[in-house]
This record gives structure tokens, C-alpha cells and sequence, in this order.
């Protein structure tokens, strides 16, 4: 019986895959790898070369109506939105005793033998955002607020065991996902995420983790002191360092934070300053420049957000243009956008400015 750990996203994304899963590799070889790729796979892209054991793209999942589907998302929305039906397609496999989810842009740092217990105890396993009361109104704000916004589980990690309860868990997941896995957080979706607030209550024995070593990331930094270095490995209020959640690392929000929620704390400093040169040469890459195939039209042009939110919204247009992506003449979905879009719904298309 086997355990696979999978993480979802695009190709242009690869060099920070790679870091998750020559982590995942080093401390726990035993695992399976598996990319859920959000994308059409490149010739160009070996990965057989990656420490990765298997790649699964989109084109591969059992998704209905996959082509109109695959327009309503951009990118962040498909890397999670194929989430559930990688688990599912994993959980049918044989031979497999847990599947284990994990964000590209986490590392792991020791092994989770105590993760596998509490896993191999429940049908679904959870890490929430914070795991103890803020102690300041400001970090409150940040991070108690943020998350009743976002959702209360982080799902940058999910475990679950191919149980009775954990199929049927995965299942209502991506019926869920498939019709609403939108970034609206005034109507209280964001992704994939929000709507794992609902598990516990749904579902039989989902466990919460609330080991402090678990995705240890910025909006937890306030009650959680880590300490350590590189050299002699990191810990957390004591324990080894599980994972860490580099979430938001490239736009440099991350440092913003992390600084601001451990300020003074040398060891956060240099754990992040660790990813940066990791991440260092991460945009020169040539696979970072690899155009996500999904984000454009027939003819390379880029597909606008607008353009996805308001085909989402009208069954009409996805019954008249089944292949939205398709732009190559005047009976396409871009033409239709171009002329008649603004005018039945200027609301989706930005007003051209003014000279004057």
C-alpha cells in the first residue's frame, strides 16, 4: 500500500514544483509524486528529469464539459479547481493507502510520520490557518479576520485515505469545485478553499491538525516561534519544522509579513532568506516562460478575465460557441466579445479612457 503526495500547476511554474518535490523525495522516498498539471504538457519539458514520478494534465481527468469548463478558470482558478478530481482519480487507484496535497510553493523540512498517524486515525485530515488565538487587535485584523474571509483550513495541505467517507468527501468536493471554484470573496468563495469550512460538519473523522509544525506560514507566525537555521534545521514552538507555506513569496508580500508578524526573529529572516536564493534564478528559467496554454485564444492572443467571467455566466453563449477558445473567424466567441459584448453587457468590459 502506497502513499502519494500530489501538488497542482501550471508548467511555467515548474521551478517551484520542483522544490516541493525534491523535498518530498528527500525525506520521504517511499512517496509517489504526482504532478496535477493545470495545463497542456510541452514537448520542450522533460519530466522525466523532474522529481517527479507521473504527470497528470487536464486532458486526462474525467471532468464533463471540459473544454468550456477549462475557459471559465484563469490560471490560479484551474490549478485548484482540477485539485478534487486528481484526488478522486488517486483514490480509485489500487493500492493506494493515503493521498496527501501539498501547494507548489510549500518545502517540507522533516519527515510526517506523526501527520501519517493522525491520517491513518481519520477519512480526512485538515490544517487550519491559526491553531491559537491572536493577542493583538492588528494581528487579528491580519490573520483571525483573513481567515473568515479565505476559509478557516488552509488548503495548501490536504490528506485523505481512500475510505468510504473519504471518496465520498472527494466526490461532493468536486461537484462543489466544478460549479463554483471562483475568486469572489464578497460572495463568499475563494477557490477551492471556503468551502472545506463545511467538512467537518458533512463528513465522518475529519481530523484537525493542530501541531504547530504544519504549514507554518505568515499569517501564523504571531503565535508560533520559530527557530533554527538551515545548518542545523528549524523548528517550531520546539518540534521539527513539518512544512513551510511560502505563499505570496514572488509579489514579495511574503517578506511584508513575515517580517511584520516575527519582526526581530533571525531565524524566520533566514529561512526566508533561504527561499529567495533558492527561488533566485527561478524567472530565468526557460521553463517559467512557457505560455500557459489555456490562457489564450486560438491565435495566441491573450484571453481576458472579463471574457471568461461573463461566458460563465451566460449558458446561452457556451451552448452557441461549445470550443470557446477557438477565435479563428467571425463566428467565434472573441468576435462575439469584441462587438457585441460590450454592447448586451458593457458591465464586463472596461470603458476606454477619454483624450481630451
Amino acid at each position: 500500500m502506497k502513499t502519494i503526495a500530489y501538488t497542482s500547476a501550471a508548467v511555467n511554474y515548474l521551478p517551484k514544483v520542483r522544490k516541493l518535490c525534491a523535498s518530498i523525495k528527500r525525506l520521504h522516498p517511499e512517496f509517489e509524486v504526482v504532478l496535477a498539471l493545470s495545463d497542456k504538457p510541452n514537448a520542450g519539458v522533460d519530466f522525466s528529469a523532474e522529481p517527479i514520478d507521473r504527470v497528470i494534465a487536464v486532458e486526462d481527468l474525467d471532468i464533463p464539459d471540459r473544454t468550456r469548463w477549462s475557459f471559465f478558470h484563469d490560471i490560479v482558478e484551474l490549478s485548484t479547481a482540477i485539485k478534487p478530481f486528481v484526488l478522486k482519480k488517486l483514490l480509485a487507484e489500487d493500492g493506494v493507502a493515503r493521498v496527501l496535497y501539498f501547494d507548489p510553493d510549500m518545502v517540507l523540512f522533516s519527515r510526517l510520520d506523526d501527520l501519517l498517524a493522525a491520517l491513518d486515525a481519520a477519512n480526512v485530515v485538515l490544517t487550519p490557518h491559526q491553531t491559537h488565538p491572536e493577542t493583538t487587535l492588528e494581528a487579528v485584523r491580519d490573520n483571525e479576520i483573513a481567515s473568515l474571509k479565505h476559509g478557516i483550513y488552509n488548503l495548501g495541505f490536504l490528506g485523505v485515505r481512500p475510505t468510504a467517507e473519504g471518496r465520498r468527501f472527494a466526490d461532493w468536493w468536486a461537484e462543489r469545485i466544478y460549479h463554483f471554484c471562483v475568486a469572489d470573496i464578497a460572495n463568499g468563495l475563494f477557490t477551492d478553499q471556503r468551502w472545506i469550512d463545511l467538512a467537518p460538519a458533512f463528513f465522518d473523522g475529519v481530523g484537525i491538525l493542530k501541531n504547530t509544525r504544519y504549514n507554518v506560514a505568515t499569517w501564523n507566525l504571531t503565535t508560533r516561534l520559530l527557530s533554527g537555521d538551515i545548518a542545523n534545521g528549524f523548528k517550531v514552538d520546539g518540534n521539527p519544522l513539518g512544512f513551510y507555506h511560502f505563499t505570496g513569496f514572488d509579489s514579495g508580500a511574503h517578506r511584508v509579513m513575515a517580517d511584520k508578524n516575527a519582526p526581530g526573529n533571525a531565524s524566520v529572516r533566514a529561512l526566508v532568506d533561504w527561499y529567495a536564493d533558492e527561488t533566485r534564478l527561478d524567472r530565468d528559467d526557460p521553463v517559467a516562460r512557457i505560455r500557459w496554454q489555456y490562457g489564450s485564444y486560438a491565435d495566441g492572443s491573450p484571453i481576458p478575465t472579463s471574457h471568461r467571467r461573463l461566458y460563465r455566466a451566460r449558458p446561452d453563449l457556451q451552448a452557441t460557441f461549445p470550443d470557446p477558445f477557438d477565435n479563428l473567424g467571425r463566428q467565434s466567441l472573441a468576435h462575439w466579445m469584441q462587438t457585441q459584448g460590450p454592447l448586451e453587457q458593457p458591465e464586463y468590459f472596461p470603458k476606454k479612457k477619454a483624450w481630451g
